[in-house]
């Protein structure tokens, strides 16, 4: 069987992919810039990234599984906060507005030989619509407090208590997350990792 190595910190990554039922055999973060070309569409950022992300990593014989995801509206990213009050600051502009999650992903083989159907690389993209609530300044002022979305593009959680602050989701869910699983999952299954991977 071969193994499945996560190219990404994101601890919200590792859980959907075991919820689903996939063994990870290690984890990778890679360390590489993230910087948005000039002229450079989001949705093009992301994917390049994701692209990035995993060549960045290095195995023998395993699958390697890299993604990214960017909160957008128009052509403006809402990367992760620098600090709360740029956190404050992108809340308060997504209050009561609709802006864009995208995660580009990519299914990287890593190793000798050609893979299972002989494909070496899948990748694909969803985005998801997502509008918020007319959000209070002491509404926004808690959340932050709560410290959930400092690490997270957008400044918020869609699963967490920043489920509070959304009026409605467009699309898939686990895309908000970090990664759709209605598009990755055929992918790993269709590359021979299965569920009963350990």
């Amino acid at each position: 069987m071969e193994d499945l190595i996560l190219a990404s910190g994101s601890p919200r990554r590792r859980q959907l992919l075991t919820l689903a039922g996939f063994g990870i055999a290690d984890i990778r973060p890679p360390n590489i810039p993230e910087c948005r070309s000039p002229k450079e569409s989001p949705l093009a950022y992301a994917r390049r990234l994701s692209r990035e992300k995993s060549n960045a990593v290095d195995a023998r014989s395993a699958w390697i599984l890299a993604a990214d995801t960017i909160v957008h509206r128009g052509d403006e990213l809402f990367e992760k906060p620098t600090d709360d009050h740029n956190a404050a600051k992108m809340l308060k502009a997504l209050s009561g507005e609709w802006h864009k999650v995208t995660t580009a992903w990519c299914l990287r083989w890593s190793g000798p030989g050609s893979s299972n159907c002989g494909r070496k690389v899948i990748h694909g993209h969803r985005t998801s619509r997502v509008r918020f609530r007319p959000l209070t300044k002491v509404e926004i002022l808690r959340y932050i407090a709560t410290g959930e979305g400092r690490d997270k593009a957008g400044g918020y959680a869609v699963q967490g208590d920043g489920a509070s602050l959304i009026d409605r989701v467009v699309g898939s869910t686990t895309n908000v997350v970090g990664l759709p699983l209605d598009a990755v999952i055929p992918a790993l299954l269709s590359v021979g990792l299965g569920r009963e991977q350990k």
